[in-house]
This record gives C-alpha cells, sequence and structure tokens, in this order.
C-alpha cells in the first residue's frame, strides 16, 4: 500500500500587464483562500503584481491558471514563474502594501 505524498511547493509569480490598481491583489487573494494556498501578494514599483505562494503542485498550478486570467478590469501580459523558498509558520494568505 503506497501512501501518496502531498508535499509542499514554494513559486514565485510575477504578473505584468494591467494589474495594479484593478482590484489584482484583492483577486489572488481571494483566489489564494479557495485553493488553500499560503503566501502573499504586492504591488512592486516597476507596475508588476508579485506573489508567494505555499501549496501543493496541483494547488500551484490552479493559482498559475487563476494569474493569468486575472479579475475582469485586469489585462495579464505574462506571468512568471520560478521557484521559492518555503517561508517557515506561514500558513495564511495575504496582502502586502495595501
Amino acid at each position: 500500500m503506497s501512501v501518496e505524498k502531498t508535499e509542499i511547493e514554494a513559486r514565485r509569480f510575477i504578473v505584468r500587464g494591467r494589474v495594479q490598481g484593478v482590484g489584482f491583489r484583492w483577486f489572488v487573494e481571494r483566489e489564494a483562500h479557495i485553493l488553500q494556498i499560503a503566501g502573499w501578494v504586492r504591488n512592486n514599483p516597476d507596475g508588476t503584481v508579485e506573489v508567494l505562494a505555499m501549496g501543493t503542485a496541483g494547488q500551484l498550478a490552479g493559482l498559475h491558471g487563476r494569474l493569468r486570467e486575472g479579475p475582469r478590469a485586469a489585462r495579464v501580459d505574462e506571468v512568471s514563474e520560478t521557484e521559492a523558498e518555503s517561508i517557515a509558520g506561514l500558513d495564511s494568505f495575504q496582502v502586502r502594501g495595501a
């Protein structure tokens, strides 16, 4: 009998396009709660939105798909994804820099 491991991974997403001033961070927060992902989202000075997300591969793939769509008022041109370090003790999702 095999036990499936649900290993927690961490990813950093950078979202480019018209993603600031359109409710993007609140959209990401809602989707992360639905997917039960921990991490944070913030606006960057260069006009991008940065997301640090921790979850299973399936949860992170789901979030990546939602980031590509974005909220109705946004225009997502690109979502880049890189591996990130997990943050011990981070067990919720938050909007940073409101």
